[in-house]
């Protein structure tokens, strides 16, 4: 099952997403992420943060959804609705859900506040991800109903 990571930059969390679910998934899950307007770099702060957590980092490059390799089964999108984000809209026959985190490219402050809201968004996400890595997958795969009601109560964790 492949679940593409949706936002607008693919420059930060998509990004996150992406490595931190391929790090923590069980064989036959994969993911990748794409921006409908890639920002065509992916965040310095990214790649540090998710160095310092152990997560491989060498394949991780910025790219639009019209240049996926593959077709994905599950679309998240992780723009944030609050900020006024628009996300993009996936066009293609996918279950979908929506896991809204901020962007933290567009923090200021301080070079510890900055850091903190990168923190602060791989938190959410990674915790996001275990809790969909920790249902029953071989299940619910099978159950779209159900599979997407829980990928829905899984956006509100962390909030």
């Amino acid at each position: 099952m492949n679940v593409l990571f949706l936002c607008t930059g693919n420059s930060c969390r998509s990004i996150l997403a992406e490595a931190t679910f391929n790090h923590l998934a069980r064989n036959g899950w994969r993911a990748m992420s794409a921006g409908s307007r890639p920002a065509g770099r992916v965040h310095p702060r990214s790649l540090a943060l998710l160095a310092r957590e152990g997560i491989f980092i060498e394949s991780l490059y910025s790219k639009s959804w019209d240049s996926l390799r593959l077709t994905p089964d599950i679309v998240i999108t992780v723009c944030a609705s609050a900020a006024g984000e628009t996300c993009p809209a996936y066009l293609g026959a996918v279950m979908r859900s929506h896991w809204g985190v901020e962007d933290p490219a567009y923090a200021i402050g301080s070079d510890r506040e900055i850091d903190a809201a990168f923190t602060e968004a791989y938190r959410i996400l990674r915790a996001r991800i275990e809790a969909f890595l920790a249902l029953p997958l071989e299940t619910l795969r099978h159950d779209k109903v159900a599979l997407k009601a829980e990928m829905d109560r899984i956006a509100t964790i962390g909030v």
